[in-house]
């Protein structure tokens, strides 16, 4: 049986698909990247805010379309598991619906040919554990892969006031160590050097299972596996990260210096309006002490604009702390009014086009930091993790082609796409460098001097090792 495989949304359904994946292929399926030679078609859905439900429906209907009388229709992920029963009765071209804790039950509905679709799961079923199907997961990538997602717990604790994950993942559910080092190790084994912890609140980790966080521990071991040689933290809470987490990344060498940390905003205001459990003077003394600590420690995060009840003088305060902090990466969402959510029946909402007005002036003064901070790096010297080659048409860059030597040809087409320690694939800042090479290859780690910059990417060479 052929299968493919779309996905919407974070890393953590990126993260689901591949284990789906890992275990078809462990029954027997192939995965392909072609709709139309699939007999299967298998769309993981977000459902997160409107702008994605959005995508993850036009993309339904766009397999609708290529589906055909004999291929297979399946939806999974967080939009089913919100709205299965409304989506059953909208959508009857779809064969079967599952939510975010079936992805278990799949194979064996899927593979008995069953015609219905089921009811999703209690939310509070266990964590979907990948072993043993972690070492099949590397079977149908088309290259292969250098960074992989290490999922290392489910749910979510916190109780924002305009998120809808803990009523779609239910509560926060640790994995354990012992099985995180195993899927690690496997990973190593298939070639994985850039490890990328997720979780709905990472700082979390261990509270569950152990009586107390246990996230610290777990990067020491983790930084023991060999072949690993990148770890980034993702979606770190602030009201989480400790004097012992700060420590164990300024002092583990794998551990890259970098911190995806969501504030969401910096007014006690509207903090508090968003059932935070920071206020902004909290937020500024973490962001000190990890820049203290980890002097080259590279901040990330993510702000949320247009909240019901937000002021001019609470936008006022945010502009003015991106000024100041200058944090290093840093992207902003326009509020999404999700039902469901206890935003969504406060008052004083903010009209969209207000709401999108606000997000675009944050983003503007973001811009500048992210100039400023950029420019700052020409000169020097890092370490790339490449991304890809990028192919180049040398007749568009030279008048003449027939005058160009050898030589100055390999110049032109030899240009990679990369990423430094403190960049995350596909949502931060890429370095496109020139190397003297023609077989880097993805997952090369390299060192590249930055020559120029852009808004928000670099530019560079590769300088002797």
């Amino acid at each position: 049986m052929k299968v493919f495989i779309d996905t919407f949304g974070c890393a953590k359904n990126e993260y689901d698909s591949s284990v789906l994946a890992a275990k078809l292929v462990d029954r027997g399926c192939s995965i392909v990247y072609d709709a139309m030679e699939a007999d299967v078609l298998i769309l993981n859905t977000c459902g997160f805010i409107e702008d994605a439900k959005k995508e993850s429906i036009d993309r339904l209907f766009e397999l609708i379309e290529l589906r055909g009388e004999k291929k297979k229709l399946i939806v999974t992920g967080c939009l089913s598991e919100r709205y299965h029963k409304e989506l059953a009765e909208e959508i009857p071209e779809v064969d079967m619906f599952f939510g975010v804790n079936d992805y278990d039950d799949i194979p064996d509905i899927l593979l008995a040919d069953s015609e219905k679709g089921r009811e999703s799961s209690d939310m509070v079923g266990c964590v979907l554990d990948p072993l043993p199907y972690r070492r099949r997961i590397y079977d149908f990538f088309e290259e292969a892969p250098y960074y992989g997602y290490l999922k290392i717990a489910e749910g979510c604790y916190n109780a924002c006031s305009f998120c809808a994950i803990p009523s779609i993942r239910g509560a926060f559910r640790s994995k354990k160590i012992e099985d995180c080092i195993k899927e690690a190790e496997d990973m190593a084994s298939e070639g994985i050097r850039e490890l990328i912890l997720i979780a709905q609140d990472t700082s979390q980790y261990g509270r569950d299972l152990y009586g107390e966080v246990r996230l610290p521990e777990l990067l020491h071991r983790l930084c023991r596996v060999d072949g690993i040689e990148w770890i980034r933290l993702m979606y770190v809470y602030d009201n989480g990260i400790t004097d012992e987490l700060i420590d164990t990344i300024a002092n583990e060498p794998k551990i890259c210096k970098y911190i995806d940390m969501p504030i969401q905003h910096i007014s006690d205001h509207v903090l508090n309006r968003m059932r935070r459990q920071s206020t902004g003077d909290s937020i500024k003394s973490i962001i000190e002490k990890l820049r203290e600590r980890i002097p080259d420690v590279h901040i990330r995060t993510t702000l949320l604009v247009g909240f019901p009840g937000e002021t001019k003088e609470d936008i006022d305060e945010l502009i003015d702390f991106i000024d100041t902090y200058k944090i290093d990466r840093l992207g902003a969402f326009a509020f999404s009014d999700e039902e469901g959510t206890p935003s969504y029946t406060m008052d004083g909402k903010i009209p969209e086009e207000e709401r999108t007005a606000r997000r675009n002036l944050v983003m503007e003064h973001q811009l500048a930091v992210s100039e400023m901070l950029n420019e700052r790096k020409i000169g020097k010297v890092y370490e790339i993790i490449v991304d890809k080659c990028i192919e180049i048409d040398a007749e568009d860059m030279v008048e003449d082609f027939n005058d160009v030597s050898e030589d100055v040809l390999a110049q032109l087409v030899n240009v990679y796409s990369g990423r430094t320690r403190y960049d995350a694939p596909e949502i931060d800042c890429d370095v496109t460098f020139r190397s003297g090479r023609i077989d880097l290859a993805a997952g090369d780690i390299v060192k590249v001097r930055i020559t120029d910059t852009y808004e928000y990417d670099l530019e560079g060479e590769e300088v002797e090792q």
